[in-house]
Order: C-alpha cells, then sequence, then structure tokens
C-alpha cells in the first residue's frame, strides 16, 4: 500500500462538480445564460424540489487550516446587513422563476453560521420559507462551532425545522488544536453534542481532519477513541488539504515540515477507517461515515445518494440555488459563482442583480462525464450505454483507468467500472480518469491539493 500510496500521490480534484472550477470555460458564460438555465431547469423539475447553499462568512478567529472564503472579523453589527442582502439576493431568484419553489434541502455553511446571533438567523431562515413551501421531508442542516454554540442556537434552528447538525472537532490533542488555532476542549464538543440530542436533533456529525500539523498516528486513535465516547451519527474523516497558495489561505501558521510524511498520514488515514469501522460505522462515499440509523446510511442502500457543492446528501436535487458571497449554484444545465467580496456582494444585490461573476454552461460531454464522475463517488462503480460512445472518448479513458486496473484499484469490463476495496482511498485518482478536461489541459501550476 505505501508504494501506491507514493505512486497515486498527485494534485487531484475533489470533485463536488464536473467540470472542476478550474476548468470552466468562463468566456461563454454571461448571468442573462445563467438565468435562463435557472428558469428552465426550474420549469422541467419544479416537482422535484430545489435545495439551497447559504454562505455565512464571518468567524471571530482564523482557524489556520481552513481553505474556505470567510472575514476574520469580531463586528456583530454586520450580521443584519448581511442578513438583507442575503434575503433580497433569495427575492431576486424568486422573481426570476416566478412561482414558488418546494425546498428539498437547506444548509448554512461557512464561515461560522453561529457566528450569527439565534434570532438573526431565525429572521434569514423565517425569510426564505416565506417565499418557499418546505418539503415534509426536507433535510435542513447547519455547521456548528464547538465554542461558540448555544443552547438557544441549537433549539432557534430546531423549532424552524432543523434536524441535522455538524461540529467541526478536526483533533483532540492540544498541540495540534494550537497550530491550527481551533483550541476547543472535548467538554465544549461533549455539551453541544448531547444538548442538541436532547432537543431532538436526528443526525448529529463530527468533522475530523487527518495529515494535520504535529498529528500523529496517536493523535488520530485518541481522537477517534474520544468520539467514540459521544456515537455521533455521521463523521467526516477528511483530509488536510494544504493549499497555502491560495489567495485568503490562512495556512501559514506551521512550515510544510510540520506536516505528517506521505506515509503517516496514509497511515492515519488506514487506523482511522479500521476504527469507525470497529465502532460501528459503516463508509459512505469519499471521507464519510455513518451509522447504519442515519440517513446517509439509507440513501445508499436506496441508491439516493448524492454530491454536489455541499458535499454528501441523501437525495438529488437538479437546482441548487447559492446564496451569499462566493456560493456556487447548479442548475445542472450550468454552474455559477458569487462575487467574493462582501461589500461588492451587498451592492449588487441592492441595485437588483443577480451577484454571479462566472460560471459554466456544460455542454454534453460534461454532463454524461459528470454523471459517471457522480456515480464513482456515490458508489464506487458506473456504466454506460453503447450510445454514449458516440460521445465520450471511453478508449482514452480506459487507457487511463488501465494502470489503475493493473495495480488492483479497479476492475473493467465491456461497459462497466467497479471500484475495489483498496481502490476507495484512491477514489480521486479514479475520477480523474474520467477527467478529459484535465487530461487535455493540463495546469502548469499546482491547482489542487494532494490526493492522498
Amino acid at each position: 500500500m505505501c508504494r501506491l500510496t507514493h505512486k497515486y500521490n498527485i494534485p487531484g480534484p475533489r470533485y463536488t462538480s464536473y467540470p472542476t472550477v478550474p476548468y470552466w470555460e468562463v468566456d461563454d458564460f454571461s448571468g442573462k445564460k445563467w438565468e435562463e438555465s435557472v428558469r428552465q431547469r426550474f420549469a422541467e423539475s419544479k416537482e422535484e424540489g430545489i435545495s439551497i447553499y447559504i454562505h455565512l462568512p464571518f468567524c471571530e478567529s482564523m482557524c489556520t487550516f481552513c481553505g474556505c472564503h470567510k472575514r476574520i472579523t469580531q463586528r456583530h453589527e454586520l450580521e443584519a446587513p448581511y442578513i438583507k442582502a442575503l434575503l433580497k439576493e433569495w427575492n431576486l431568484y424568486r422573481d426570476l422563476i416566478g412561482a414558488k419553489p418546494t425546498i428539498k434541502e437547506l444548509h448554512l455553511g461557512g464561515g461560522t453560521p453561529t457566528f450569527f446571533s439565534p434570532e438573526n438567523l431565525v429572521r434569514l431562515i423565517k425569510g426564505i420559507f416565506r417565499l418557499a413551501y418546505v418539503a415534509d421531508n426536507a433535510q435542513l442542516s447547519f455547521e456548528g462551532h464547538p465554542n461558540n454554540t448555544t443552547k438557544e442556537h441549537l433549539q432557534a434552528l430546531y423549532d424552524v425545522g432543523f434536524r441535522r447538525v455538524c461540529f467541526g472537532v478536526q483533533d483532540y490533542n492540544s498541540t495540534v488544536q494550537k497550530a491550527i488555532n481551533r483550541v476547543q476542549p472535548f467538554e465544549h464538543v461533549r455539551d453541544v453534542t448531547e444538548t442538541a440530542r436532547k432537543i431532538g436533533y436526528t443526525s448529529v456529525g463530527h468533522d475530523l481532519v487527518y495529515g494535520l500539523p504535529f498529528q500523529t498516528v496517536e493523535d488520530v486513535k485518541n481522537t477517534l477513541a474520544t468520539t467514540s465516547l459521544l456515537q455521533p451519527d455521521r463523521i467526516a474523516l477528511y483530509s488536510y488539504a494544504h493549499v497555502p497558495w491560495r489567495k485568503g489561505n490562512g495556512q501559514r501558521g506551521y512550515l510544510d515540515t510540520d506536516l505528517p510524511t506521505t506515509e503517516d498520514k496514509k497511515l492515519q488515514y488506514e487506523i482511522g477507517k479500521q476504527h469507525l469501522t470497529e465502532m460501528g460505522y459503516e463508509e459512505i462515499g469519499m471521507d464519510h461515515f455513518a451509522l447504519p440509523t442515519d440517513s446517509l446510511y439509507n440513501a445508499i442502500s436506496k441508491g439516493t445518494l448524492h454530491r454536489n457543492f455541499m458535499g454528501y446528501t441523501p437525495f438529488k436535487t437538479q437546482l441548487m440555488i447559492g446564496l451569499g458571497v462566493s456560493s456556487i449554484s447548479d442548475s445542472w444545465y450550468a454552474f455559477a459563482q458569487n462575487v467574493k467580496n462582501i461589500e461588492e456582494y451587498q451592492h449588487l444585490v441592492a441595485h437588483d442583480i443577480i451577484p454571479v461573476y462566472r460560471g459554466h454552461l456544460l455542454n454534453q460531454e460534461d454532463q454524461l462525464l459528470r454523471k459517471h464522475i457522480l456515480n464513482l463517488m456515490c458508489h464506487f462503480e458506473t456504466h454506460w450505454e453503447q450510445e454514449q460512445t458516440d460521445v465520450l472518448d471511453f478508449r482514452r479513458i480506459i487507457d487511463n483507468l488501465r494502470e489503475l486496473e493493473t495495480d488492483g484499484l479497479v476492475r473493467i469490463s465491456a461497459n462497466r467500472i467497479e471500484v475495489a476495496e483498496k481502490g476507495k482511498p484512491f477514489i480521486r485518482n479514479i475520477c480523474m480518469a474520467f477527467d478529459l478536461k484535465l487530461h487535455r489541459k493540463r495546469p502548469e501550476t499546482q491547482l489542487f491539493s494532494m490526493t492522498v
């Protein structure tokens, strides 16, 4: 396995979309074309429902492992004008589609959503719901910081329909926590986890990260042993993505030499996966594990598991609206990303402009490749009909997979690809074989984190 780890530890996308953002053909995109694609998709699939992602970018302090778009501030007076802009943006989309949509999924991400007061979060959600129906089985979730998520946050969001919360834990070792500027004692995580369950949340998740600075295999073991005391319904075991070259990134509080070696990082994952299996968790796609009682586990059992810019979800919607700075939306025909500057974002929506600044229109090849990559990411297999060979260069894709097949990571048949058990840690590499845009135009500089 060490040989394979060395061989396949290369920069690669995480495939929350295809094409990936660096390969969007932005010159063909326009705000008008994006709006047309939203209207068309909603008209075609209004019965299916829509998903909404809301980006809340404020954090009171910088976590130095984080590569997300955020603004560091302690000025809570920024909450109200930002929520006003979010609701105005939602109004613009509501006017665009010309009907009352059904919300099937809504997620609050960040940043730190619990930077906002419970009252402001409720005002936001009620403002969204005022112009929509909410499906009976709607999945409403948010990301909580264990240090500032209060009982009032949990109760207020529960009262407006939230049943899932995920807490960022990362690691319990104090040295690691100090290095990533995320010091939070176990007692805080325990208290918010238990409070959420007492209130009635049916899915409480913990996000853990391996490959962090100064982190050891023993740290991962200890973190999982501590996590087992709380038995969260879902656990995400993320690989730390070291991308310090990205603008606005805070990953410069430590040296590259402070990170685990490739071999140690791979061992951290293998030990982590083993412990999670022993704890009763099932592997759900890339990075994610769930207890058999959780909706993600049920989704993979039913074949409905889906992946989008919000990560893994229990079902697919073809229209996802991203609200807020830097949010990405998906109409299945196109992707669109909002501007990243808060003041510019608020200015545009105040002037009745949907604040997208770049995007990509998917052609037939894009849509077919997207389907195959989604199948691999969600179900560890994909297959195709003969007529797809007229559109896709399957000969090249199979050639790209041959070495992976030789190494026992995939099984190839006439019109089917299956990921072997030992190939699951290399799922990003397997998906890269289908990424024809990546193979046609290799980047001159590193764009992605390492796959291992």
